[in-house]
């Protein structure tokens, strides 16, 4: 899965939050400056090309929704960092987060037990 840039994750980032959306009433969300109506326009068209939204004809406009979850874009976007920076190893990974200091011995004893207990 393609990794959305900085715009299209706030437009994704509002159909998690507020659910299917037109296009005026993500507007009505950005602040101000707001954009232009056809350059929102286009990047939700943008995710729909890529798979990340759907829509529904309502009238004579779309009424718009994501077409992933965002548990499900963040699962991708970890499953890429680990592909590409740590040779598709989670190992490696968490061995990284250790040498940085980032996650406490501690921390590992709750993971191994979470996964002792098969969650």
């Amino acid at each position: 899965m393609k990794k959305l840039t900085a715009k299209e994750k706030e437009i994704m980032d509002m159909l998690w939050q507020h659910g299917p959306m037109f296009v005026k009433d993500m507007l009505k969300l950005y602040p101000e400056p707001k954009p232009h109506f056809n350059t929102v326009s286009t990047q939700v068209r943008i995710l729909e090309s890529n798979g990340y939204v759907n829509h529904e004809a309502v009238g004579n406009s779309y009424r718009y929704q994501a077409a992933i979850t965002e548990e499900a874009y963040g699962k991708s976007t970890l499953a890429g960092v680990i592909k590409n920076y740590f040779d598709d190893s989670y190992l490696s990974a968490v061995s990284a987060f250790v040498k940085e200091k980032k996650i406490t011995v501690d921390d590992l004893r709750e993971l191994i037990e979470q996964i002792e207990q098969g969650k």
